[in-house]
């Protein structure tokens, strides 16, 4: 009798250790690790709405879910070391923010945690993920289109300025994203009658010389294909495109709203906000593997008319007229 009630005993222990085992964990907050470029009031906006995004979602940050933030302050070098600082924290998964480096940095990390990432040109060509459709391993996340879009930006910057026959093109050799994006304008150049200036820019002290070699040049338009590492540079470039009295092409509006003249590509933000239900989906047992990535479907063309009147410049009606956003 006494070998009964002892079995049941122990029995019912065992029951209540897993019974309060699993309370801990459906009781656990999840973690998730934040791995950006930088940080910075441009990318402010698309932050707050991975946020916002999250809140919608029913995650309040610090109460049923813990973000740890990793920014690499514009050095890229850094990404790698923040990652593995996160796969050390075990965090239940990783948002790769803005840009391909992060979310290779992320991947080159880890093979069992799940990344998702934002913002990537074209996640196939760069290796992330096998297919759009089926990622498959760990990674899955959203797609910005940057290869596809620089021969739109191109064709409406030729519409601004329809008798410019020759542009300069400033990137970063250094930026797969860039390389590949640089590789489609090239493409679509001979079709629109232009010929291609390149200049690569890396680092601050590039800028000066590119632009006394658009001079030089006679170039009569830009186009900048973006990089992590131009946010801190983007005051001084959009100065130096108004003092040289260039019409400018860039992919996000914040470079409009910095002064510059025009930009086209997906509304960020919303992209973003769209980045936090791929996180939601992880979290409640989704693998990302069977998580297709997503392509922005919300695009944005933002003109400001202050530029144009400072470099002298009228925007043809039937481009003003296509513009999502105009600034006077």
């Amino acid at each position: 009798m006494k070998k009964k009630i002892l079995s049941f005993v122990s029995a019912a222990m065992l029951l209540a250790l897993c019974s309060s085992v699993e309370a801990q964990q459906a009781g656990k907050v999840p973690r998730i690790g934040y791995l950006a470029p930088n940080l910075s009031n441009a990318v402010l906006a698309t932050h707050e709405a991975f946020r916002q995004g999250l809140r919608e979602l029913g995650y309040v940050e610090g109460k049923n879910i813990i973000i740890e933030y990793r920014w690499a302050e514009g050095k890229a070098d850094r990404l790698p070391l923040l990652a593995a600082e996160l796969v050390r924290l075990k965090v239940d998964a990783i948002f790769a923010s803005g840009a391909v480096q992060p979310a290779l940095a992320a991947k080159n990390a880890t093979t069992t945690i799940p990344i998702v990432f934002v913002g990537v040109g074209d996640p196939v060509a760069l290796g992330l993920v096998a297919s759009l459709a089926r990622p498959g391993g760990n990674i899955t996340g959203l797609s910005s289109m940057g290869r596809e879009l620089s021969g739109k930006r191109l064709e409406l910057l030729k519409e601004t300025v329809p008798k410019a026959s020759r542009m300069a093109v400033l990137w970063n050799p250094d930026n797969p994203t860039s390389v590949s994006n640089m590789q489609e304008t090239k493409a679509a150049a001979p079709s629109l009658g232009i010929k291609l200036q390149s200049l690569e820019i890396r680092e601050s002290n590039d800028l000066e010389q590119a632009f006394s070699a658009v001079k030089k040049e006679a170039a009569e338009a830009l186009v900048l294909l973006n990089s992590p590492n131009f946010v801190n540079l983007r005051k001084q470039f959009v100065d130096l495109a108004a003092k040289s009295r260039l019409p400018a092409m860039y992919d996000e509006s914040q470079w409009v709203d910095a002064g510059g003249l025009m930009s086209y590509g997906p509304n960020y933000p919303d992209l973003w906000r769209r980045a936090a239900t791929y996180l939601d989906k992880i979290l409640k047992g989704t693998k990302p593997a069977d998580i297709p990535v997503e392509q922005p479907t919300k695009f944005e063309f933002v003109i400001n008319l202050k530029t144009a009147k400072q470099i002298g410049l009228t925007i043809p009606p039937n481009v003003l007229a296509r513009a999502n956003k105009v600034i006077r």
